[in-house]
């Protein structure tokens, strides 16, 4: 029951960073999500699309329309091959960075979005899966 379907891109320049926030603003406005939910959705999505770029080495994002019952939702799922987070709540903590960033990027998504899950293996790489329900 999946109207819009699913697509899942590759992450490996910059220039793939910007084509996600594209397509997952247009998901977003196809869903009709409202303009401060679609900033919401495209923000977490380019922290995420950044951090499996920068920390990851590189990776995918799969962008999925959801339908339950009779609301719709839009998931996001990261991933890449990278060394992984060896502390998972630490990296969660405003503020953390590793790089010379914000510190926006997993609580930043996390508060942004309805749901935030994220497994992490180190040496194995990491899964971060996101989604917004309108």
């Amino acid at each position: 029951m999946d109207m819009y379907g699913c697509e899942t891109m590759s992450i490996q320049s910059s220039q793939d960073v910007v084509l996600v926030r594209q397509k997952v603003r247009q998901f977003a406005v196809k869903l009709g999500f409202s303009l401060v939910d679609q900033t919401k959705i495209v923000t977490a999505a380019s922290e995420l699309a950044r951090n499996t770029l920068d920390y990851g080495g590189g990776g995918t994002v799969k962008l999925e329309a959801l339908q339950d019952g009779t609301r719709q939702g839009l998931q996001l799922v990261f991933e890449d091959s990278g060394p992984g987070i060896p502390d998972i709540d630490l990296a969660l903590k405003d503020g953390y960075t590793t790089g010379g960033g914000l510190g926006m990027g997993l609580s930043g998504a996390k508060r942004l979005m309805n749901e935030f899950n994220i497994v992490s293996r180190v040496g194995e790489g990491t899964c971060v899966t996101i989604t917004k329900w309108k």
